[in-house]
């Protein structure tokens, strides 16, 4: 019998993942064209919770905003290809768990990885700790499916993910403007809830 982290939702399909995707947009679309301040208020900062933790809401909301229209672009990109196909696999309920709790996770980690080595003023936005997440979860369904790097270039989703996985990790002790710490938890978040809620055993799921 299930636990409770284990127990299922009954499956039903509603498209959660392009409704994610259109508030990403509207978010953008505010952010830009009506009221630029709301970035400040939506995007996780560091000192900011330290000084007042009733900012921890930004560890979900940051996932929402983005820094501009490329960055918004290539994971919103990502999150058609990816999500899609996955929220039809699991369910749209099932999906939403697993989508805004990878990225409140990956950003409240990232915090402690900041906090912890003093880099107080980072200011974290995107949907990227997310997306690594439904790209690992894909994975490990559809590990064989033919993933096109760059459009031209086809690579296998689980070796793909594995690359990631191996860059993501050797990235976060480099400064380089990008939260490669951000991917690497979005990776290993959604490896624990596959492994604990959805018990996929990770390694039989391969071929």
């Amino acid at each position: 019998m299930p636990n409770i982290l284990s127990r299922k939702f009954r499956y039903t399909y509603s498209n959660v993942n392009m409704a994610i995707v259109a508030i990403n947009i509207i978010v953008f679309f505010i952010a830009n064209y009506i009221y630029p301040s709301i970035t400040y208020y939506l995007a996780m900062m560091p000192l900011r919770i330290l000084m007042d933790p009733k900012y921890v809401y930004t560890f979900l909301t940051c996932t929402f905003a983005h820094a501009g229209f490329s960055h918004l672009f290539s994971n919103m990109l990502g999150l058609l290809i990816f999500g899609t196909i996955l929220e039809r696999q699991i369910g749209s309920r099932e999906y939403l768990l697993f989508y805004l709790l990878c990225g409140t996770l990956s950003s409240a980690l990232s915090f402690v990885t900041y906090a912890l080595s003093g880099q107080y003023f980072v200011f974290l936005l995107g949907a990227s700790g997310a997306l690594y997440a439904v790209m690992l979860l894909f994975a490990l369904f559809f590990p064989n499916a033919t993933v096109f790097v760059f459009g031209m270039i086809p690579v296998r989703a689980s070796v793909l993910v594995i690359f990631y996985f191996i860059f993501e990790f050797s990235g976060s002790f480099i400064s380089d403007g990008i939260s490669h710490a951000t991917h690497l938890f979005g990776l290993i978040v959604a490896l624990l809830y596959a492994i604990i809620r959805m018990r996929i055993n990770p390694f039989k799921r391969r071929y």
